[in-house]
């Protein structure tokens, strides 16, 4: 209901605002206050002696972040650095922090994302609710610069580049603030960043277009590869941000779903019930970001669709130039 009220004008909201709206411009309030207190210096900020990158949004729900994540870690590792990466880890608990992420650690403890990061890049990853110990631990492990998944409104680590990930098709939905509207952030917050990366929809002036690219379905078990119209009937879910835009991928690569199931972002499964959803269609496909959660258990008829970004080429290059510059501020050049 909520997310209708957000991006779909539903009815309800005449209902709601009486009460939505005070809490909205508390939280407005609350927001603008805690930046000012880091900005001031009346609460501490922890400048790291590497290069800070931020990947982040100014409104709640999925907007393609992770894989904005991951096109630039690649980027980085091109270009001959050695990127890590930072996450709060947001859903799990780890059994003390910071965390540094193994291919055998349990995503209820540090979470889908970070774990679909390390396993596509193989970058050191590093979570910690505290930004900055996640950050010492890198420094730890020889990376000489960082990317933060998430963590704009994070002021108590300065950066020195900022993106904000926009869903192009939502865009900012009423432009209202939490929880009236989807923004953590008033709009005026864009023309600070660096770069605006829009997702799917048409970008507008100043904004970077970014589209995602689908691969073949992967098998979780035995890591065949086959395009997603050959998978038959098939079930899917999605425990992502906006499940709507994984499902409208699918039909466009020509899947067949008999059922398509939407959890909360970063849900911690019930293997029961996905298991009786399976049972429902020949084959199972799921985000890339919901099987890093299922390989435990996954059976031989379960498959995940990756996808990456794409930004043109001339959009790369201005944001490589950006990166150079301020690595060159820091002493450290390219290889």
């Amino acid at each position: 209901m909520i997310e209708k009220i957000w991006f779909h004008q539903h009815p309800m909201r005449y209902v709601l605002w009486p009460l939505l709206w005070p809490l909205s411009r508390v939280f407005g309030m609350i927001s603008r206050s805690r930046r000012r207190d880091f900005e001031s210096g009346k609460k501490k900020r922890y400048h790291a002696p590497i290069p800070v990158i931020v990947v982040g949004n100014i409104t709640a729900g999925g907007n393609g972040k992770t894989p904005v994540v991951i096109w630039l870690v690649e980027t980085l590792q091109k270009l001959g650095y050695k990127p890590g990466v930072v996450s709060r880890g947001y859903g799990a608990k780890a059994p003390r922090y910071p965390l540094l992420v193994q291919n055998t650690t349990p995503t209820a403890h540090c979470g889908d994302e970070p774990k679909l990061i390390q396993q596509r890049t193989g970058v050191p990853v590093a979570v910690d609710p505290v930004r900055a110990n996640a950050v010492k631990t890198l420094l730890a492990q020889g990376v000489d610069i960082v990317v933060t998944d998430d963590g704009l409104q994070h002021y108590a680590l300065e950066r020195d580049i900022e993106f904000v990930v926009v869903d192009g098709v939502r865009r900012f939905g009423n432009e209202q603030m939490i929880p009236l509207g989807p923004l953590r952030e008033s709009l005026r917050r864009l023309k600070e960043v660096d770069f605006i990366i829009t997702n799917g929809g048409e970008a507008q002036d100043g904004e970077i277009a970014m589209t995602l690219q689908a691969d073949l379905a992967v098998n979780l078990v035995t890591k065949q590869q086959l395009p997603v119209s050959e998978l038959g009937n098939v079930v899917a879910w999605a425990g992502i941000g906006h499940p709507p835009r994984f499902f409208n991928t699918l039909q466009q690569l020509g899947a067949t779903p008999v059922v398509t199931h939407s959890f909360a972002d970063h849900k911690n499964f019930d293997v029961s019930e996905l298991k009786a959803l399976a049972m429902r269609g020949d084959n199972v496909i799921m985000t890339e970001k919901d099987a890093v959660k299922c390989t435990g258990f996954a059976q031989d008829n379960w498959w995940y669709l990756p996808v990456s970004a794409q930004i043109a080429a001339e959009d790369e290059q201005c944001i490589v130039e950006t990166i150079k510059e301020v690595m060159e501020q820091y002493g450290s050049p390219s290889a």
